[in-house]
């Protein structure tokens, strides 16, 4: 134990000075619990070897005392001085009568330290020789029989009461006040008009009575007379047993039925008969009333939502949790995609690219073949070393995790490359596989930050297992990349066929040379397995560290089929960045599975992606009334809705892409995002340029919800995994707007500044039901990891139906607006066509009907020329007649 701080105060604050002038605290006893003779202290272990008092040698339980010299005491004060532990009460001992002192252990800290020293000979002498306890010896008391005797009224005898009774009555001790308010005699009766006029306009118009607390008339009440009336006290308890030592038990019971004889007794018996009759209406009623209404519903909870209906306002903001930043690269890079690792919780990949325009990267080739492109898995439990690198010829742009095996990742190049990596024998370096015993065949997989960080201090450099050909796939960086779902796969007319392996085999790309490819990772047909080993033997000796797992795509994978998305009129297609298919694989279902599922496989016979060398299937069944629609965000803002499905054209009988859909036009600048929302499968975001839109499948007329334009231009976004209605938009200027769709429409209901540089990517995740996290990657190759708060990441309770009932609203007044516009067409039409037939009418008239039409502006023509020359004075009103003759 250590020893009692020096030069403290003491509990009661006293102190007295020493010989040389030093402060000496007075000695604390027990007067407080009634023991003044017990002073507490502190021994510590030095001190109990010097007087031999060490605790469960010297002092047990059964002798927790010492008796001490009181000359071994003083002489410790010589040697020690201030540093004894006796210290605190060296007045006590200093005038302490007897030879020999009492020392007690306090195993309990009954009075707060580990000793207490008694300082009185008679309480010494208490405790060694306690009192012993005298024998209480009972007696027969024998039971008194209670007379009764009736009251007898007295005469009455004052005995004061009537002076306290006069002493607490109210009496008015102050003057009453009387007010006389007069007016005129002629104003009573009048109308009276009340106004409002301004108060400091008007002199003494308004005076201000403030509340003040008066000293004078503060009374504090020390005694108060109370009347009580007795009354009979009552008390309602209840208690529940508990077991505190469950064990395991048994009960078997069985129903109780009449006898024979009962049973005839009771169907014979004309009461219950009559009881049965009467009470069959009001069961009926009953049961009825239960169907159509639940009784035990809740009216006020459902009245009202929680509480935390929106959450708390004070809480709104993404929080810092942690960044990543690679510090052994020199090359300045951006963050070009994430994405969470779908099993392991505190796991997360990032690929990087050098910030170089086309130009720049020509002239600089020769240093970028030096430097490698990676993808960087990142772990919560270390913020500067990454698990593992994943190597590609080039720059990834974007990359995906497979959803039926995380450990097989695919990713596109800026060369127009995809990339296969299988990272399955190196799967321990970010899982921990804990096996149960011999019966339980479950395994626990651990996650990276509860590892410690120093056993994976050296990163991991990966190679790539497979590489696409660069002649027959895309020319151009492949702006995105999509996993097709293990339950179908389709050929090369875009016919839809069930997957009868049962794991993800298809990919689809989109490139900005105009191009979406449809890839299979199995072995294409009309390759036989000679040729397979042919190759195997001719290539180039395989290292160790890289899996033979696709060895049969690289550098001869060929896109399954390619789609042209033309303008129509034009020889010009259009040019892709972005595609959301009907089942988008963003939001895994592992998520919601056992982390167990996607067990890290050592045997190559439990991989279904080692036997992929087999080839497709013949025999396959097609899946009737499939969706093959896809949306498609081109880089000059347009929103495509179109078919994967080929035609034959009927001239050339070549394959060829449909036309699309429905092109709308309403992003200035090229879409950056295109996903569907987790929640309704029939909703997507799309965001490009200065703005953002939200469609809905099968609603050919516009957007729903078209944003205005922003301040600054727009890069990325992406749906809330857990709010049906909040979305996160990422600008150019480091800000990210948070929109919640219930609180505001029109604009977003907040923006928060994360970095001072572009937002690349955004990609939230759901750790638990109470802890969610955001990723944001910047231009300047920082990953910032954000926590979401209570309020963005928890729904109302009626928040799914409200944000569905305004996508319906929406549909319904786009739908209107179509009408109108219908309507409108239909009225310029009929307009054009009577402005027409007025054009028209003239030149249809009769030869009567003109010779007439010319009479009648003649007589018009006479009877101006005749109010002319009246008007001048050139002839009378009489020569009128003569006049009209002679014309």
């Amino acid at each position: 134990m250590a020893p009692k701080p020096r030069g403290g105060k003491t509990p009661r604050g006293k102190k007295r000075k020493g010989k040389h002038g030093s402060e000496e605290a007075e000695p604390v006893n027990m007067e407080s619990m009634g023991h003044p003779e017990i002073y507490p202290l502190v021994l510590t272990t030095k001190t109990q070897e010097i007087f031999s008092c060490r605790i469960d040698e010297d002092l047990t339980d059964e002798q927790p005392y010492k008796l001490i010299k009181k000359q071994d005491i003083l002489a410790d004060f010589q040697n020690r001085a201030a540093v004894s532990d006796f210290y605190p009460v060296k007045k006590i001992i200093q005038e302490y009568p007897g030879d020999e002192i009492l020392i007690v252990y306090d195993k309990d800290f009954e009075f707060g330290l580990n000793f207490y020293v008694i300082g009185t000979e008679e309480g010494k002498e208490n405790y060694l020789n306690p009192p012993e306890a005298q024998e209480e010896q009972d007696e027969d008391i024998p039971e008194e029989i209670y007379d009764y005797k009736p009251p007898i009224s007295k005469p009455w005898v004052s005995l004061g009461s009537e002076k306290e009774i006069e002493e607490e009555s109210v009496t008015t001790s102050t003057e009453q006040i009387t007010y006389m308010i007069s007016r005129k005699r002629a104003d009573f009766g009048a109308p009276i008009k009340f106004s409002d006029h301004n108060a400091s306009s008007v002199k003494d118009a308004y005076i201000e009575c403030t509340a003040y607390p008066d000293k004078n008339f503060v009374i504090k009440q020390l005694e108060k007379d109370v009347g009580m009336q007795v009354v009979p006290e009552i008390k309602e308890i209840s208690t529940q047993t508990r077991w505190t030592y469950p064990r395991n038990a048994t009960t078997q019971y069985y129903p109780r039925e009449f006898l024979e004889k009962e049973k005839e007794i009771f169907g014979q018996s004309k009461s219950l008969a009559d009881f049965l009759n009467n009470m069959s209406t009001s069961v009926e009623i009953a049961l009825q009333q239960n169907e159509i209404t639940n009784t035990f519903i809740d009216d006020w909870k459902i009245l009202a939502e929680e509480e935390g209906t929106f959450g708390d306002k004070t809480d709104t903001h993404l929080k810092e949790y942690q960044s990543f930043t690679d510090l052994h690269n020199l090359m300045e890079k951006m963050v070009t995609c994430v994405s969470w690792h779908p099993n392991i919780y505190g796991l997360i990949a990032v690929s990087v690219a050098v910030r170089l325009s086309f130009e720049e990267r020509v002239y600089f080739s020769g240093k970028l073949l030096l430097q490698p492109s990676l993808i960087l898995f990142w772990s919560f439990s270390d913020p500067i070393h990454p698990q593992l690198m994943l190597e590609s010829p080039d720059d990834i742009f974007c990359f995906k995790f497979c959803p039926s095996n995380p450990n097989i990742i695919a990713g596109g190049c800026i060369n127009g490359q995809i990339i296969l990596w299988d990272i399955t024998a190196h799967a321990s370096r970010i899982e921990h596989v804990k096996t149960g015993s011999s019966r339980s065949k479950k395994a626990t997989l651990k996650p990276m930050f509860l590892l410690e960080p120093d056993d994976n201090k050296e990163a991991m450099y990966i190679r790539h297992c497979a590489v696409s050909s660069i002649e027959n796939g895309h020319k151009k960086v492949i702006t995105d990349i999509h996993w097709l779902s293990d339950t179908f796969e389709i050929n090369r007319m875009g016919s839809v066929f069930e997957n009868r392996s049962g794991i993800c085999c298809q990919l689809v790309t989109c490139s900005a040379d105009c191009t979406i490819c449809f890839w299979d990772i199995r072995q294409q047909k009309g390759i036989t397995i000679q040729s397979i080993e042919k190759k195997k033997e001719e290539s180039i000796e395989i290292p160790n560290d890289v899996p033979s797992t696709f060895l049969h795509l690289d550098l001869s994978w060929k896109p399954l089929s390619k789609l042209r998305l033309s303008k129509g009129e034009t020889s010009l297609d259009h040019c892709p960045v972005k595609l959301s298919m009907g089942k988008d694989h963003l939001i895994y279902k592992t998520q919601e599975k056992v982390l167990v599922q996607n067990i890290v496989v050592k045997t190559e016979e439990m991989n279904p992606y080692q036997n992929l060398e087999s080839g497709l299937a013949n025999l396959l069944r097609p899946i009737e009334d499939f969706c093959t629609k896809f949306f498609v965000g081109t880089e000059e803002g347009e929103v495509l809705y179109s078919d994967w499905k080929m035609e034959r054209d009927p001239e050339t009988g070549r394959l060829m892409t449909r036309k699309p859909l429905s092109l709308n036009t309403v992003h200035d600048g090229a879409i950056h995002t295109v996903q569907r929302s987790p929640f309704y499968n029939d909703i997507i975001l799309t965001v490009g340029g200065w703005n953002l839109a939200i469609w809905k499948e099968g609603v050919m007329f516009g957007p729903l919800l078209q944003s205005c334009c922003a301040p600054k231009r727009y890069t990325s976004g992406h749906w809330s995994l857990t709010r049906p209605g909040v979305f996160y938009i990422g600008r150019e200027d480091g800000y990210i707007d948070i929109w919640d769709l219930l609180e505001k429409t029109h604009e977003p209901a907040q923006s928060q500044n994360i970095c001072i540089t572009m937002i690349t990517c955004i990609k939230p995740w759901t750790f638990t039901a109470k802890q969610q996290f955001i990723a944001v990657g910047d231009y300047y190759g920082t990953l910032h990891i954000l926590e979401i708060p209570w309020t963005l990441s928890h729904p109302s309770t009626n928040e799914a139906s409200s944000i569905n009932h305004y996508f319906e609203r929406e549909v319904k007044h786009l739908e209107y607006m179509e009408q109108r516009k219908k309507i409108r067409e239909q009225e310029r039409k009929e307009m054009a066509l009577e402005r027409e037939k007025k054009k028209v009418k003239p030149h249809q008239k009769g030869k009567d009907q003109l010779e007439a039409d010319l009479k009648m502006d003649y007589e018009s023509y006479l009877e101006l020329e005749k109010t002319v020359l009246l008007s001048l004075g050139l002839i009378k009103a009489t020569d009128t007649l003569s006049f009209v003759d002679m014309i």
